[in-house]
């Protein structure tokens, strides 16, 4: 049973990691208009990014650490 949940959680580790990559790099975009590069940079789309990305971290290494379980 404990494999079954690491792998799980190893799986939406792997999706939470994209989504927040993914959203990270669509918080901010630019423009350059006349030689001027003009930037647009959302706080919030930022955060959730990171803590997505947080989540996956922790998510990866509990599987990690369900997965190296020895059976009892």
């Amino acid at each position: 049973m404990k494999q079954i949940i690491g792998i799980i959680l190893i799986v939406g580790a792997l999706i939470l990691g994209y989504l927040g990559i993914t959203n990270l790099q669509k918080s901010t975009s630019s423009v350059e208009i006349l030689g001027v590069e003009i930037s647009a940079q959302d706080n919030k789309g930022k955060e959730i990014a990171y803590i997505e990305i947080g989540a996956a971290v922790i998510a990866l290494i509990g599987g990690i650490y369900l997965l190296g379980q020895k059976k009892n």
